[in-house]
C-alpha cells in the first residue's frame, strides 16, 4: 500500500513523543526526590503531560487498528485499557499531598512504561524499515 510508509512515519513520531513525555515525568520525579523541585511544581509539571500522553497513546492504538496492523494494536491495547481505567477512576493525576509517599511507586510505574515504549519503539523502527526497504527491493 502506498500509504504504509507515511503511517509508519507517523507511528514512529508518536512513539518518540511518548518516550519523551515519559522521560520528562521520570526526570521530574527524580528532581523531586533530590529536592530540586517542590511537590507542587513537580506534580503540576507531571499532571500537565499525563493526559496528552494518554491521548497520544490512545490515538496510536486506534491508528494501529484502523491501518490493519492488528498485532501492533494488540500489543498496545493493554496499555490503552489501563490508561482508560486510570482516567475513569480519576487516578491518573499525582496528588500533591501524597507525592512523597508514592514516589517510589510512581517512578517504578513510569520506568515500566518507558520500557514498554522502548520495546514498542524497536518494533516500530524495524517494521518501518521493512516497509521502506520492500519497495526498493521490488524495483530491482
Amino acid at each position: 500500500m502506498a500509504w504504509d510508509p507515511i503511517f509508519w512515519l507517523i507511528f514512529f513520531v508518536m512513539n518518540i513523543i511518548l518516550i519523551a513525555l515519559t522521560i520528562y515525568q521520570i526526570v521530574c520525579l527524580s528532581d523531586l526526590e533530590a529536592d530540586y523541585l517542590n511537590p507542587y511544581d513537580s506534580s503540576s509539571r507531571i499532571n500537565s503531560v499525563v493526559v496528552p500522553e494518554m491521548v497520544v497513546q490512545g490515538v496510536l492504538c486506534a491508528l494501529f487498528l484502523l491501518t490493519g496492523n492488528f498485532y501492533m494494536f494488540l500489543l498496545t491495547l493493554p496499555n490503552a485499557c489501563y490508561n482508560a481505567r486510570l482516567f475513569m477512576k480519576q487516578q491518573h493525576l499525582i496528588d500533591v499531598t501524597e507525592v512523597f509517599r508514592s514516589l517510589d511507586a510512581e517512578k517504578k510505574y513510569r520506568l515500566i512504561k518507558l520500557a514498554f515504549y522502548l520495546v514498542l519503539f524497536v518494533v516500530v523502527l524495524i517494521s518501518s524499515l521493512i516497509c521502506f526497504i520492500q519497495p526498493i527491493n521490488s524495483i530491482e
